[in-house]
């Protein structure tokens, strides 16, 4: 599989597992998707990196226990920026919330985190020696990111601004599906909320896994202990279901159609 060397601004980078039980978490995912997990050490020894083939296999997503128990436990979604001082700046003129101060995470590289308008949470990124996923649009990797917002339109307006993203209107599944852009090449989604989730959801980011076979891994989620909201649907890109985790984080699996452009490139 071609491993990831670059992200271009704008373009998810990482997905983020924050859980109140790491064991269950490991063991869930691990089962799931195949994937390997190991700890760092130093500063960062509280946080596990998933991989693919084994501890010297690309990175697929990173793992941390929740600090606060009166926090839900949720996949944060990483956004690329080669700017994070302007990028925050932007985020706060639009309405959203600087969560964290930008914090340099050993030689990995600088994050914050911010929440929207909405409230919905999403984490920035800037590099510097490690930038990412080391695998995406694969088998068992990330390979969409997606919002659900009460307010489509002040969403728009605001990642607009964020990321220079560009909307485009697509009918998956049911008409009011937000398809955003980088350029030609398609970066993230957003959902009107109330139509997909149940009721007392609130906004929020949930990042999607590929997967050979949608129906198998819903099955075997549900076994493992996962709550199905959305069963196994076909829409024009391929076919997906949406479930909450045994923890109970939020999460997509996705099987493309032949030559679905859904998913996003990286870098281009």
């Amino acid at each position: 599989m071609p491993e990831v060397t670059a992200y271009a601004p704008g373009y998810p980078t990482w997905a983020e597992l924050v859980t109140p039980d790491v064991r269950a978490s490991q063991k869930f995912y691990t089962e799931l998707f195949g994937w390997y997990v190991y700890t760092l050490a130093g500063d960062l020894n509280d946080y596990s990196i998933f991989t693919l083939g084994g501890v010297q296999g690309p990175e697929v997503a990173g793992m941390q226990p929740l600090a606060d128990a009166s926090m839900e436990p949720t996949w944060t979604c990483y956004f690329r920026t080669d700017d994070m001082r302007a990028t925050l700046d932007t985020v706060r003129a639009m309405g959203g919330h600087e969560l964290s101060e930008p914090t340099d995470l050993s030689n990995l590289g600088r994050m914050a985190h911010c929440a929207d308008p909405e409230g919905a949470d999403f984490a920035l990124w800037a590099p510097y020696d490690f930038q990412g996923a080391g695998v995406v649009d694969e088998p068992s990797a990330m390979c969409w990111m997606e919002l659900a917002s009460h307010d489509v339109e002040e969403a728009r307006r605001f990642y607009g601004a964020v990321f220079g993203w560009t909307a485009v209107d697509r009918d998956y599944l049911a008409p009011g599906y937000t398809n955003w852009k980088v350029g030609e090449w398609s970066v993230a989604g957003m959902v009107p909320l109330e139509e997909w989730w149940p009721a007392h959801f609130e906004p929020h980011w949930i990042p999607y896994f590929w997967v050979a076979d949608c129906d198998a891994i819903a099955a075997r989620a549900a076994e493992l202990g996962a709550v199905v909201h959305i069963p196994p649907t076909d829409i024009k890109p391929g076919r997906f279901a949406v479930m909450t985790d045994p923890c109970g984080a939020r999460l997509a699996v996705l099987t493309p159609a032949a030559g679905s452009r859904l998913t996003f490139r990286p870098h281009g």
